[in-house]
């Protein structure tokens, strides 16, 4: 049964229409916001400010792609727009694709495919599997379902996508993750949309119900609330809203036109930018009408990241550039915003980096003064966190996700590893195996991801010790004067980043002793069957 303070998770969520007044409000922060940037780049880039200039140049690169990559988000806003209501006609054929692989628990599925069967609206669902195992074509024709076995098909889950296309028929294709339990009114908010007949996909809002499970899980979660409400409906405005693996609907014809779900690590992102590519239009539609699961231990959620990481370095470097001139102004921006994400690797790498350079040889990339760093950039981050808190009226749950998702962000700072690693996979045009993520937390041995953070704890500690002991014994008095608010300015720099390694540590400890659980086991599906028959809930 679901416990009664979760059961608010498994009702309809939507987030709001932007008005005229909300949007100036928007325009009057943001106006503020660039000034605040524009005052900050006018000081930071005099020449007295310069330090090693090769230096500089690398922090400046690394500082400002953050800056440049905020004001973006904050032109996409600006764009806010979601889509009216439209009832979807009677009669259209459609299919729910879902797809299982070896090692899945079999009782996840039980629940899915009987969600699938409460779906108000006719439906055929298909169940793509290649487990070689019996029980799973049980539990598909127990709840209604087509069993499909497709054994060996390459392109992991895009493939059996595409095997299963020639064998079916239906005119329009969701495409459903196992993990995620679809609401009954899920196709009554994403058919209606497909009466335009240039709209090639319709996406609704990724939501979760084991966000309470870790400390892992609720960054993961925190990490997506922002995306899949005002990102993503500034997308749809701007006429670029991205298709993401799941709870995405197809129109077939939309999917042949570019030879079918594309292929890769990112496939989903793939198949996106193929299908604008093609002159096809999107929906995205910010609506909570199902609910899956995020990685609970840090181990799995790393992995996950790596995945994504080379799969959106992958679509940058071969699609885009392939596709670019078939996109709109807009479009190539978004992707191009998108396909960037995960450099954050490669800056954090040199924010971590820069301070121990210093303690060990004294090199300066900037001789400013942090005091002066932190008065005007506190400017910059005062109107970065007043549009991030302004832009949650759009959350598609604000009740349950409005906050500063902290977690969030400690957790894309530990991965920067990870991130980087998936950079230099994409140079060198490394393969890296398609895993499903683990629908269950992965307990047992440390995770080797959170090996690097370790060292870098320890590396901040040794290096605080080291300099402790020749300021206080060994540096002349006059020399501490002068020196204290570089090197004291260069250890606070460090102490941030080990707080945030520090706390990627401790949820790789966490997984450790985390209880392996079945979270699908406590929802009630009877509370479905009283929406689909418009009972009240209680």
């Amino acid at each position: 049964m679901i416990r009664q303070k979760n059961s608010s998770l498994w009702e309809f969520r939507e987030s709001p229409a932007p008005k005229v007044r909300h949007k100036f409000i928007l325009l009057v922060l943001v106006i503020a916001g660039l000034i605040s940037i524009v005052q900050l780049a006018d000081w930071w880039f005099r020449a007295g400010n310069i330090g090693n200039i090769y230096m500089f140049i690398l922090l400046s690169f690394c500082f400002w792609f953050g800056i440049v990559r905020m004001m973006l988000g904050w032109m996409n806003y600006l764009f806010l727009k979601k889509p009216p209501h439209i009832d979807p006609p009677e009669g259209l054929s459609v299919a729910i694709f879902t797809t299982s692989s070896p090692g899945e628990p079999l009782s996840m599925f039980e629940k899915t495919l009987a969600a699938c069967r409460e779906i108000r609206y006719p439906h055929t669902t298909y169940l793509l599997d290649d487990t070689r195992d019996p029980a799973f074509r049980e539990v598909a024709e127990k709840n209604g379902a087509v069993w499909m076995e497709l054994v060996g098909i390459p392109g992991a889950k895009a493939g059996k996508i595409n095997k299963a296309l020639q064998y079916t028929k239906e005119d329009f294709i969701l495409v459903l993750d196992p993990d995620h339990i679809p609401f009954p009114e899920f196709l009554d908010h994403t058919l209606g949309y497909f009466k335009d007949e240039k709209v090639g996909f319709v996406q609704v809002s990724q939501a979760y119900y084991n966000q309470y499970r870790s400390f892992t899980a609720k960054a993961a979660a925190e990490q997506t609330y922002g995306f899949y409400g005002p990102t993503q409906m500034g997308l749809f405005g701007l006429g670029g809203s991205v298709a993401i693996g799941a709870n995405c609907t197809f129109r077939r014809k939309a999917l042949e036109s570019i030879g079918g779900h594309g292929i890769g690590l990112a496939e989903d992102l793939i198949t996106s930018i193929r299908i604008h590519g093609a002159g096809w239009k999107s929906v995205y539609n910010p609506v909570i009408v199902s609910r899956g699961l995020v990685p609970e231990d840090f181990g799995s959620f790393c992995k996950q990241q790596l995945k994504w990481a080379r799969g959106v370095f992958e679509m940058t470097f071969s699609e885009l550039p392939r596709l670019f001139f078939k996109l709109s102004f807009w479009q190539k921006i978004s992707y191009f915003t998108i396909g960037t994400y995960y450099l954050v690797g490669f800056s954090a790498c040199i924010f971590t980096l820069i301070p121990f350079l210093f303690f060990l040889s004294g090199i300066l990339p900037a001789t400013m003064s942090f005091a002066d760093f932190l008065i005007r950039g506190s400017f910059v981050a005062f109107f970065g966190i007043l549009i991030y808190l302004y832009m949650q009226k759009w959350l598609c749950h604000p009740q349950r996700e409005r906050g500063l998702h902290w977690r969030g962000s400690i957790m894309k700072y530990a991965c920067w590893p990870v991130y980087f690693l998936g950079f230099l996979l994409s140079v060198v045009n490394a393969d890296i195996p398609y895993i499903p993520t683990a629908k269950k937390a992965v307990t047992g041995n440390f995770t080797p991801f959170g090996r690097p953070l370790i060292f870098q704890c320890i590396l901040f500690l040794f290096s605080f010790i080291i300099i402790y002991i020749k300021r206080r014994f060994f540096v002349p008095e006059g020399e501490l004067v002068l020196s204290a608010e570089k090197v004291w300015g260069m250890m606070g720099f460090a102490f941030l980043s080990f707080i945030m390694a520090a706390m990627g540590v401790y949820a790789a400890i966490e997984s450790q002793r985390l209880n392996v659980k079945e979270p699908w086991e406590k929802v009630d599906l009877n509370l479905f069957r009283r929406k689909k028959n418009g009972q009240e809930n209680t």
